[in-house]
């Protein structure tokens, strides 16, 4: 389509149902009764939005239960269930895997994402080279951003240091940590600081994924934004143990990330799911509060992080969905609370990925369109899309239910 109109949808920002006009990929005019030559979609009164933002993924281990299993449901035990599996991974494999993702998470309304990609001396750049190829050959739906980084530690591990060096060259967006792994995690966390500089690129950290308060790895991440001047160029991903603060303490976390401007991911489902594993009654549910965060200017997501794998073993790559659970958890339920969930899938973390985009004038014609009225309804009955475009192309369609009354 080179010119065409999607009559009656509500875009933020307008009042009531209005038109798009879209021109070469672009949106050419927003407003009531538009005309305009060319083809007309029917938006039926659809919720518009730019799409949602999956921040925090790990394409390269998704669904692989059918070759290992965490038969201890603890992070230990994930993580040394997938150290053995991934010694058989292949370029081929990865790539099959991650597809099966990407073409879920497109129908969900995904068209941005943030994938994690594990590099070491066992998987090489196997991995990192099957997503570079996913990259490319999803661009006509979604942007995919890599984030590799040394899931089992950089520091005791020879080589991992020159591996990640390679994928910054040969296209990885930015650098990840894991210090928690590593022998030595605060080395871990300078080191990674100084190839972020080197390379001009940002960082995101797996950080603090425990419910021991006594101690944490947050604030030498704080520590170290500020001294490299990285403010706004860092996010940590899990940081369970914010869900075990007493209030006065979770004020000083807020604090000392809204000082250093880094951003806090949380992973519901994974984090439910492997915490609290030592506890038989009143079990924590072990998800960091990011509403909280939220409302006092840290930026903030929700996110997928595993799917089908021992870390988390079951996901349909729906953020709305991931979202609700999220509101589920830490009980919200006001108009408020739902709006500020549904901005952790769509607006925050497009901000962190740093691929801003907005219905307007000029901007890009790449939208989802939702039955719903409000983000906070499409929190409240995890609303699936109807459909999708890139840049003026229709990316999928899902046709609504249909009922046969007698």
């Amino acid at each position: 389509m080179s010119g065409f109109l999607i009559r009656q949808v509500r875009v933020a920002g307008s009042e009531g149902l209005v038109d798009v006009a879209v021109r070469d990929g672009a949106i050419a005019e927003i407003g009531p009764g538009l005309s305009a030559p060319g083809e007309e979609i029917d938006g039926a009164g659809a919720l518009l939005i730019p799409g949602f933002v999956e921040s925090h993924i790990h394409l390269d281990k998704a669904c692989i239960l059918d070759r290992c299993r965490n038969e201890t449901g603890t992070l230990e035990g994930a993580i040394a269930s997938v150290v053995q599996a991934k010694a058989g991974f292949t370029e081929a494999d990865v790539y099959a895997r991650g597809k099966g993702v990407l073409e879920k998470a497109i129908v969900q309304g995904t068209n941005a994402l943030r994938t994690h990609v594990e590099i070491d001396p066992v998987i090489g750049l196997k991995g990192f080279e099957a997503v570079l190829r996913l990259k490319r050959d999803f661009a006509w739906a979604l942007d995919l951003q890599m984030c590799v980084f040394p899931q089992d530690g950089l520091t005791n591990l020879a080589g991992t240091r020159e591996l990640l060096e390679q994928a910054l060259d040969m296209g990885a967006d930015l650098l990840g940590g894991c210090p928690y792994t590593d022998a030595d995690p605060q080395a871990q966390i300078r080191i990674l600081f100084e190839m972020a500089r080197a390379h001009d690129v940002d960082l995101d950290f797996h950080l603090d994924f425990d419910l021991d308060p006594s101690w944490r790895h947050l604030d030498e991440i704080a520590r170290q934004t500020i001294a490299f001047g990285w403010q706004g160029r860092v996010a940590i991903g899990h940081v369970t143990k914010l869900s075990a603060l007493p209030p006065d303490d979770l004020a000083q976390a807020i604090g000392l990330m809204r000082e250093a401007g880094v951003a806090l991911t949380v992973l519901p489902a994974t984090d439910l799911f492997l915490m609290g594993r030592g506890s038989d009654h009143l079990v924590p549910r072990g998800v960091a509060p990011a509403h909280l965060f939220h409302a006092q200017g840290v930026c903030c997501t929700v996110a997928t992080n595993n799917v089908l794998n021992p870390f988390t073993p079951y996901g349909d790559l729906s953020l709305p969905r991931m979202a609700n659970l999220y509101a589920n958890v830490h009980q919200l339920s006001t108009k408020a609370e739902l709006e500020a969930c549904f901005d952790m899938v769509t607006d925050a973390p497009r901000r962190l990925i740093d691929m801003a985009r907005r219905i307007a004038v000029g901007e890009e014609a790449t939208f989802v369109a939702l039955p719903a009225t409000s983000g906070g309804q499409v929190v409240a009955e995890i609303v699936r899309p109807l459909w999708g475009m890139k840049r003026g192309r229709m990316t999928f369609e899902q046709a609504p239910a249909r009922l046969f009354a007698p």
